[in-house]
């Protein structure tokens, strides 16, 4: 007789065989997605958020148009980035260990002895190299928040004991490799050791004598644009790039937008549509033509009206952006394509994009000399910054560290700080239209306030300190109720560095073809938010003076 079968263990067996293999299945399933993300993965602007994000913090879409948040103004300088090749004009800074071994190498030498307490001190020697060594020392201890990069020998005074000498810096809150220069006077006696000390020294820029010759501005230049004087920084090269021949021209690839809803628009919008566009053409390996008009917008300007035809070398760093992007002038640019179109019957490959929704990606592989995107949609269709938007946010990457503010706006934010001897503290306050629209910032007119002001500073920033106010507030007498705790600057304090005989004006005037340029507001903005960063103490408007959100009700 067959005994029954038994298909409990065969039934038992199989349902655990069918949860592994779904396990595996589920697993294999799992490394296959990560091994696509990774893939594909692309890392996010090195700006603190991802594009996405930054296109939700950085604007708000209404009626078309960003709502700019014009109190603070941050370029590529101001954060810290992905490291960069610096230029092999780059200094290193100068530290105490630099100077020690210069130093024992100098008294290695018989000709130098580090007493000089035999020697006659009613004149002092300044270009002693022993007498550079103490200032450098002087400076290392006073100067806490300065890198310093080169000196140059110090040359006498106005009196025996008096030795002027100029050096170059950098501040270390700012993220270039720029340069500044400040010279100043110094006392020279000896110290108990015989050795050089400083007994004393001058402010900001008091060393005259060490100052570089400076060339003459040619008066006849304000009168006639062809006659223009030599004068600018020489540290500062802003000259347009030309293309050298036509056969240099034919063999280039361009990227070329035309003119869109961006224009005319606040600095914010206009950065970030312009960083997109050289991102893109970073990401197709084209030469970006680049239009250096820009439009004001009327929110800067004093008349409350935009103001077209301003140059972007007044408000941006021309000269790095050549050396961190492959750009063309597109007056240069136009100039070579109309002479290539007359003297040869072979025309220059055009693609015309009429729509931000073709994407980068779909152009990747386009071989025409000249891309050429068209912006002619309805706002805000017709914005730049869209072809930077959906599946392209992944593959194109703004270059922040291309853009960085104007080495001459950046003169007058070291001088200001300079006179302040780097020893300040910082407070910002947004007033302006902020504070008139009660609906969207319930509390911040009473909460900047004089008498508001200064009661959350107490405690914060000590007494009778320097305080560096950044404000947007128009009228100068607003604050004047901080002065009986405080040693109050603000901007206004100093218009001499944008007058009309400052370094800024004769070197805005000739590079505007001899037509005075106006210190505007986005500049005034500019100053400010930098001045405000090199603070020691810094108080901020939002989170710190009122409890109100930065953009507004409910969106903290």
């Amino acid at each position: 007789m067959r005994e029954p079968v038994n298909t409990a263990e065969p039934i038992a067996q199989n349902l655990i065989k069918l949860i592994s293999n779904v396990c595996f299945s589920v697993f294999v399933f799992a490394v296959l997605i990560i091994t696509v993300i990774a893939i594909t993965y692309q890392p996010p602007d090195p700006w603190l958020q991802s594009a996405p994000a930054l296109t939700t913090l950085f604007t708000q879409v209404e009626n078309a148009t960003f709502k700019d948040d014009s109190s603070v103004l941050k370029t590529g300088e101001d954060f810290i980035l992905p490291p960069a090749a610096a230029p092999s004009s780059v200094s290193f800074p100068i530290t105490e260990a630099v100077i020690a071994t210069f130093e024992k190498n100098l008294t290695s030498n018989s000709t130098f002895s580090p007493s000089v307490c035999a020697e006659d001190l009613n004149v002092v020697n300044c270009s002693d190299p022993r007498v550079l060594i103490a200032i450098e020392r002087f400076n290392l201890k006073l100067f806490k928040s300065i890198v310093f990069l080169e000196y140059a020998t110090p040359v006498n005074g106005s009196k025996p004991n008096q030795c002027d000498v100029a050096w170059k810096f950098r501040n270390r809150k700012e993220k270039s490799w720029r340069k500044y220069r400040d010279f100043r006077r110094f006392r020279i006696g000896l110290g108990d050791d015989c050795a050089y000390k400083v007994i004393g020294a001058s402010g900001w820029h008091s060393g005259a004598n060490a100052r570089r010759p400076k060339p003459r501005f040619n008066a006849a230049a304000t009168r006639n644009p062809k006659v223009l004087a030599p004068f600018r920084d020489s540290e500062i090269n802003d000259t347009i790039p030309t293309i050298s021949t036509d056969a240099a021209f034919r063999r280039g690839r361009y990227l070329y937008y035309s003119r869109g809803g961006d224009y005319c628009k606040g600095m914010n919008h206009y950065m970030w549509s312009f960083l997109c566009a050289l991102g893109e053409a970073r990401y197709l390996n084209r030469t970006f033509v680049m239009d250096l008009s820009v439009c004001l917008a009327s929110q800067y300007n004093p008349s409350g009206k935009d103001e077209e035809g301003k140059d972007f070398r007044f408000y941006f760093d021309f000269e790095h952006l050549k050396e961190e992007a492959s750009i063309v002038e597109e007056r240069e640019f136009l100039r070579d394509w109309k002479r290539w179109d007359k003297t040869h019957k072979r025309k220059i490959s055009v693609r015309k994009v009429a729509s931000y929704k073709t994407t980068p990606m779909q152009l990747k592989k386009d071989r025409s000399t000249i891309i050429w995107r068209h912006f002619d949609a309805p706002e805000p269709d017709n914005y730049w910054y869209r072809v930077c938007e959906g599946q392209a946010a992944n593959n194109i990457q703004r270059p922040w560290r291309a853009l960085w503010k104007s080495k001459r706006v950046m003169n007058i934010v070291s001088e200001i700080s300079g006179k302040l001897d780097w020893d300040f503290d910082a407070v910002h306050v947004v007033r302006g239209e902020k504070a008139q629209n009660k609906e969207l910032w319930p509390h911040l007119d009473a909460d900047t306030s004089p008498e508001a002001v200064v009661s959350k500073l107490q405690g914060v920033v000590q007494p009778w300190r320097n305080l560096y106010i950044a404000t947007n507030e128009p009228f100068y007498n607003y604050f004047d109720k901080l002065r009986s705790q405080y040693k109050v600057h603000l901007l206004d304090d100093y218009k001499e560095l944008w007058g009309n005989t400052s370094d800024w004006y004769n070197e805005t005037t000739a590079l505007n073809g001899g037509r005075p340029v106006n210190f505007d507001g986005y500049m005034r903005a500019e100053v400010d938010t930098e001045v405000f960063i090199r603070g020691k103490t810094r108080v901020e408007t939002f989170y710190n003076l009122t409890s109100d959100c930065k953009d507004g009700i409910n969106t903290c």
